[in-house]
């Protein structure tokens, strides 16, 4: 699909996964790849960890996600156990493979797949989920091929890092704007500093069993002062607070 020199298209790839904006997308045009460029593959997928569960992100076609929802069921096979130990797993054979004796069977018989290799997508002690490679015929990935699917492994892994790195501080920087502006409002209407605001602020969040930026968007969207411990705010209740740091205070809680 992609040509015959997986070096060059590895290159491509990182380049192509750069230009996508979403991490759906990128995920989809990975799949693509692997399909393309790892000969033993006929059906590719990625598996996301979401807590401490995995979701399938995208798969190639119905069998990726058979496979990989048998799997979740079960609570064994080769995804789980690449994600668990953060290693390749490889299953030449799925019919004489002991390791996962209610999977295997049911993958060949429901599904005709009879070899499986599934990759970690990590970067530094961060676990993203796996990268599972399914074949319809068993000694299918040679060692070439597997040099090749550990290094689309790790350039989607550092694809997935770097994006969800940038979101983050996205996330972050609007957060603290929000914030911010949240202890505008409460420093003209209740005529205090900026400590004593973001202690106000603090103590709806923990009063309510809200989180910060939560209480503060609604205060931005409504312009109201919330209410604490049934009273509407006034100057006076939110003076009383104790002075915190500010700065010391939105580390820990923005």
């Amino acid at each position: 699909m992609y040509g015959s020199e997986p070096v060059g298209q590895l290159g491509r790839l990182a380049r192509e996964l750069q230009a996508e904006r979403g991490e759906e997308e990128r995920l989809r045009r990975a799949v693509a790849f692997i399909v393309g460029l790892v000969g033993g593959c006929d059906h590719a997928g990625i598996s996301v960890v979401e807590g401490r569960s995995l979701r399938t992100a995208t798969g190639s076609d119905e069998i990726v996600h058979r496979g990989d929802a048998l799997q979740y069921e079960l609570d064994e096979g080769p995804c789980l156990d690449s994600v668990r130990a953060l290693r390749t797993v490889i299953s030449e054979d799925l019919s004489t493979d002991p390791r996962w004796p209610n999977w295997s069977p049911r993958a060949q018989a429901d599904l005709g797949v009879h070899g499986m290799m599934s990759l970690p997508l990590y970067a530094g002690e961060r676990r993203y989920g796996a990268m599972n490679l399914y074949s319809d015929r068993a000694d299918a990935y040679p060692p070439d091929d597997c040099q090749v699917a550990d290094a689309l492994a790790a350039q989607i892994a550092v694809a997935l890092a770097a994006a969800r790195e940038i979101e983050g501080r996205g996330v972050a920087m609007v957060n603290r704007t929000v914030i911010g502006q949240a202890e505008g409002i409460l420093m003209e209407r209740l005529g205090v500093d900026a400590d004593q605001a973001f202690s106000f602020l603090r103590r709806i969040s923990q009063a309510s069993n809200r989180k910060l930026y939560a209480v503060c968007a609604e205060i931005v969207q409504t312009r109201r002062v919330p209410r604490l411990d049934g009273r509407q705010a006034s100057e006076t209740s939110c003076r009383s607070l104790p002075t915190v740091s500010a700065g010391r205070a939105r580390a820990t809680s923005a």
